[in-house]
């Protein structure tokens, strides 16, 4: 089931109607069915996996609470480590690392028929997983206490409005907030939707409309050269964002209707002044996630500046393999570590520079410069993570400023023509404008809250309306959800 469905719009507000009806000693429960539901959806006997890790993770925390001695305390660790990592290298890199293997003997002239599995990869499984470790992890470094109650800690690995695509919670927050007793307040409530609302607009109206036009391009590069190549990666910039920010809006939103809260998961990334702050609003769950369970235990910088810098590495070619099974993902993960690592290594210099040449003096230029440079840094990363193959990356990277003419046409991109660009800006400088207000420390769902019932409601009936008008209802599903 995906929040961009007629199916959801209907188990939502059954769930929060019953939730809210039943005592709160059964409402566990009735989360813990609604979100096996949730996922049973897509592929039944998915369910069985998230059964399996839950179990394992389980048992390991008790056994890790319970266990006498370091060396038994750590074989659970280990346990949970190898089944979890097992399962998704099973569904998810398995293939690809049989398939690497056959082109490296290849290279030595050394046949091999590779042994490849026919299955899907089960959606969400990196979410879960990931998820499900860092409570293993928590409570083998004694951050946390094991959960005792098997259908809560089923439901802090399963709950659904994060199932498949985040936040990735951390069970030191999500945990307790399912033993708490949550009241209807309206407010709350309406926050909540109001969240939900303008993360639907971002989903359909941007992210859905933005995606037909970079498919258009990025599924055939070679027919293009120039600037709808600049403009499909600009615009997938846009569309990656508002696809998965407005995923992350949905499951917060619904999660705060319910009187559950998640972890913001952006904070308005495009207005970074550097890789490192992009990094701290980009995908906030799995960025601090990385930090903590990998950058921290590799002794992140509190070594020598070589291995400072390795780490930084690691950490990210990690993380761009996380993310799927092909070397687009990879090169996509290298590349911003090698961003980092210049970034830190050169900040000295940047700043004697900038010193030398008085920009110092013009702190805003030099901040509108800085944003703008990482916009082009993080353009230039999409490139592999949205392209087909390295082949096509490389074409497109080398034929950007190839063919340039001010004769471009975009009704060979673009529906509408001239209108459906000009459309396709519109929304995103409306986005942008709000984003621009929100930087400053405003609040959307707190000023909408001071205004009169009649513009308060008029504005929802607004928001509806373009979605219902504007938005695309091919049922495109979120990026997020083949990782």
């Amino acid at each position: 089931m995906s929040f961009n469905s007629l199916h959801f719009l209907v188990f939502f507000p059954i769930v929060v109607g019953l939730y809210f009806s039943l005592p709160h000693r059964f409402r566990w429960l009735l989360l813990l069915i609604s979100s096996y539901y949730f996922y049973m959806s897509w592929k039944a006997e998915f369910i069985f996996l998230i059964i399996f890790t839950t179990l394992i993770d389980y048992v390991a925390g008790i056994q890790m609470e319970k266990a006498q001695t370091p060396k038994r305390k750590k074989t659970f660790l280990v346990l949970s480590l190898i089944m979890n990592l097992g399962l998704l290298f099973t569904f998810k890199y398995f293939n690809f690392v049989s398939a690497s293997v056959r082109e490296l003997l290849q290279l030595f002239s050394i046949p091999l028929n590779p042994l490849t599995l026919k299955v899907l990869l089960p959606v969400g499984i990196s979410f879960y997983t990931f998820q499900s470790l860092s409570y293993t992890i928590d409570v083998y470094r004694g951050k946390i206490s094991a959960q005792k109650h098997l259908g809560i800690f089923a439901l802090y690995v399963s709950y659904f409005p994060q199932l498949v695509a985040g936040p990735i919670e951390r069970a030191k927050n999500l945990l307790p907030q399912f033993l708490e007793k949550h009241y209807f307040d309206y407010k709350r409530v309406t926050d909540g939707l109001k969240l939900m609302l303008w993360g639907f607009f971002k989903k359909i109206v941007i992210a859905d409309r933005l995606a037909a036009i970079v498919d258009t391009v990025y599924n055939n590069p070679t027919d293009y050269t120039g600037i709808p190549l600049i403009l499909a990666t600009v615009f997938f910039a846009f569309q990656i964002y508002c696809d998965f920010s407005g995923y992350s809006d949905i499951a917060i939103g619904a999660a705060q209707v319910m009187g559950f809260k998640l972890m913001n998961n952006f904070q308005r990334p495009y207005f970074s002044r550097s890789i490192s702050e992009f990094w701290r609003r980009w995908h906030i769950s799995l960025s601090t996630w990385f930090k903590d369970y990998l950058y921290i235990p590799l002794g992140g910088n509190r070594v020598t500046v070589p291995r400072w810098y390795l780490n930084i590495f690691i950490v990210f070619v990690i993380s761009g393999f996380w993310h799927g099974a092909n070397f687009t993902f990879v090169v996509w993960g290298a590349l911003h570590g090698l961003y980092l690592i210049l970034e830190t290594a050169t900040k000295p210099v940047k700043d004697k520079i900038y010193q030398i040449t008085r920009l110092a003096k013009f702190p805003s230029l030099i901040k509108y410069l800085e944003i703008a440079w990482t916009f082009i840094l993080v353009n230039v990363g999409w490139v592999f993570f949205r392209a087909d193959s390295l082949t096509d990356a490389f074409y497109i990277l080398t034929h950007w400023f190839t063919g340039v003419s001010l004769n471009f046409a975009p009704a060979k991109i673009i529906a509408g023509g001239w209108l459906g660009f000009a459309f396709v800006w519109g929304i995103i400088g409306l986005m942008e404008l709000i984003h621009v207000w929100q930087e400053r420390g405003h609040s959307v769902r707190q000023f909408l809250s001071r205004r009169s019932v009649a513009i308060r409601w008029a504005s929802y009936l607004i928001m509806i309306f373009s979605i219902l008008l504007l938005g695309v209802f091919e049922r495109v599903e979120f990026i997020y959800f083949q990782f």
